[in-house]
Formats: C-alpha cells, structure tokens, sequence
C-alpha cells in the first residue's frame, strides 16, 4: 500500500510518547513492503521563525491554509491509498482533512489523547478529571487557561476544538482508539460510537529481561501533577515513616515538577532521581526494577511505560482507573491502587515489593499475545485495508 502520514513532532525537549509511536509505525510499515511518506512539520522549528511568523502560528490552529495548499499538492503527487492523521497541532491543523475529502482519499487518524472533546486533550484540571468544555462551547478552558496556563493562548486550541468537531467526524472514515477504556470515554462524550475502534500501540521487544526480583522500584515518565508524582511522594513518606519496604525508589523524566522533585529527593536517602533517560538507560532500568510505578491521576488513554515493562517480564503499579486498569490484571500481571489515595498506594508498593514472580511472567506472556511488532502490523495494515476497501464500495462497517 501507499501511505502518507501526516504529523506534527512534538519538541524534543518535551518527552513524547507519540512521537515514539508515529516513528515506529512508519519504520514497521517500510520494513512491512509499504511505500510510507510523511507529510510534516516539526515545533522544534517555530524558535527559528521571526517574530511577525512565530505570531501568525496560534492563528493557523484551528485552519492553515497554507498546510492545506501543500497537502493538496503532496496528495496529487504521491496518490496513497490511504492517509494516517497523527497529531495536526500547531502547524498543519485540521485543514489538511479538507484536501482528503476533496481528492476522495480514506483517512484513519489514531486519537492519541482526548483532543477531539477537550480543548487540551488530558480533560483534567485542578487536580481532578474535568469535563467542563465536552459538549458545549470551550469557554471553560479560555477561562481557567487550560494551555500553558495562560487564557490568550487557550484561544486557539480552544477555537479549533469548536470550528473543527464536524470536519473531523465527517471527513475521518476511522478513529484508531489505543485503549478501549478511551474509546467509551470518547462515545460517551458525543463522538460517533460507529468511526471509533481499538488498535493497542505496539511496543518493541527489548534486550533487557528482568533476572531476579529487580533492585528498586521506578518511576519513568513526565513530572507533572496529572501524572501522579505528588502522589507518589506523599505515598513515599507514609512507607518511610513505618520503617520503609527495604528497596529504593527511582525517579526518571522531566517536567513542571522537576525543581520540587529534587528538592523533595535531597532529604531522603533512598531515593534517587536521575533525570531524562534516553531509550536504551529507560529499558535497562525498567528491567531492573521490582515493578514500575503510574500513579496517574488524568485518565490516560494508554500506558507505554506498562507495556515497556511487560516486555521486560516486569510488574506495574498502577491507579485503577482509565486503561491502566486494562492493561494491569490486579493480582495477576501487577497491582491497581485506589486512584488519588495515597494510603492505597502505599500498601500496593509495599505489595509488590513481596509479590511473587509469577506477576512478572504473566505480564510478559501478555505482551507476547497483544503488543509485539507483529500484532501491531497485523492489526494496523487490517484497518488500512478496511477503510480502503470502503472507500471503493461507499460502504463503512460498524465497529
């Protein structure tokens, strides 16, 4: 098949989970036979604007034109049977829909978050799940400057969200879902149950297998309130102020909270923080953990670093809640925690820490059925063909 890929990198300052899947599915599609092209751009870009280009970005948000002049002319050239819609923001913006329709191309987007009923795409805010904006008019986000938090710039996602639900719905003949716990969300919130289905993003076997029982439990992700770190300290010192669990924690990764997790790290002995690892460091460290830890308050629509970890035959702790509670078989393949609670927490890593081996075992025996390499080609190239095969007939199958 020809595919074209429409993305828009994330900065590589900012740890993306996303932008790790759209190089792999690329990568995995070529090796697979399939001529892959990518139609992108790249916010690395945007500090090298000037300023009067770097002040016209928030406004082609929610509609670029010139992003869709120059899809126009890729689709032209290149003729794909399909296209894969990542994530179109800031640069190329939903418009590149419109240069799909027109030249009767099928699209497939993988939802990657919840953008397509919240303005931010987390629906969390002020440390709980917010559902303010879904269904109506996103002023709640313009008002609690849901991005960055700033009310000026929550204007544009917020706009694009509005002006943009019918574009999507209409024009995208499938919405790749990472979890099904995303899924109902996102049907429960309005989108088109009948567009909507469920492809797990695959995760790549690793080298580094769990020998043992591990030697510390690890937190790997960003340091942001939604991901449930001050969660995770507070449960930290309710375990130091009983005598402990006999093992150190780890904590790896970036973000807003990073100045208050060193400054937390420094006053107790058994824990280390070691920053942003890069992907060979993050799995040999997930390989030697007891389990890894994500306690995350925000409803996350998948769980790499679980999934990461199953590879490795390596337990997680996770809030049960959202798809964390789908990927993570409580007793089985690791241990849910009430989410928020940091009582609940705090026994689920006193748990594990005694858990027997068999939970790593497990996990690893489900990443073999549900998340290798081969499952995620199989199933990708599957939605590829049926939407293809669709868009030939003027026929869409019911999910």
């Amino acid at each position: 098949m020809r595919v074209l890929v429409a993305h828009n990198w994330y900065r590589t300052e900012q740890p993306s989970g996303e932008n790790n899947v759209v190089a792999q599915e690329v990568a995995l599609l070529r090796e697979a036979g399939h001529q892959v092209d990518l139609f992108e751009r790249r916010s690395d870009d945007i500090a090298g604007f000037s300023v009067p280009r770097k002040a016209l970005v928030p406004l082609g948000v929610p509609f670029n034109p010139r992003a869709r002049t120059a899809f126009t002319e890729r689709l032209r050239l290149e003729r794909p049977d399909v296209v894969h819609v990542h994530n179109t923001f800031p640069m190329l913006s939903p418009s590149i829909l419109d240069a799909c329709r027109d030249a009767r191309v099928p699209v497939v987007a993988t939802l990657h978050n919840y953008t397509q009923i919240c303005p931010t795409g987390t629906l969390y805010r002020d440390g709980g799940v917010c559902t303010s904006c879904v269904g109506r008019l996103p002023l709640p986000a313009v008002r609690h400057g849901c991005y960055r938090g700033s009310a000026v710039a929550s204007v544009p996602v917020a706009v694009s969200l509005r002006v943009n639900r019918r574009r999507w719905w209409k024009t995208v003949s499938r919405f790749l879902c990472i979890s099904d716990a995303q899924r109902q969300t996102l049907v429960a919130n309005g989108m088109p149950a009948e567009k909507l289905t469920v492809k797990y993003n695959f995760v790549e076997d690793t080298a580094h297998r769990r020998t043992g029982t591990g030697e510390h439990l690890l937190y790997l992700g960003r340091l942001a309130e939604e991901k449930g770190v001050r969660l995770l300290m507070a449960a930290w010192d309710r375990l130091a102020a009983s005598g402990g669990i006999g093992v150190p924690l780890v904590i790896a990764g970036a973000g807003p909270l990073e100045d208050e997790v060193v400054r937390w790290v420094a006053t107790r002995h058994n824990v280390r923080f070691v920053g942003r690892l890069d992907n060979a460091a993050s799995r040999a460290a997930v390989a030697r953990s007891v389990a890894v830890v994500v306690p995350s308050e925000w409803l996350e629509t998948f769980g790499l670093v679980v999934v990461e970890a199953m590879s490795a035959g390596v337990p997680s702790v996770v809030a049960g809640h959202s798809s964390l509670a789908e990927l993570v078989s409580d007793g089985v393949t690791g241990l849910t925690h009430r989410p928020g609670d940091e009582a609940s927490l705090a026994d689920a890593l006193a748990r594990v820490v005694r858990a027997p081996s068999s939970l790593g075992r497990a996990a690893r025996e489900r990443y073999e059925r549900e998340f290798t390499r081969a499952v995620g080609l199989t199933n990708l190239v599957k939605h590829y063909r049926q939407v293809i095969g669709e868009a030939r007939h003027g026929t869409q199958a019911v999910r």
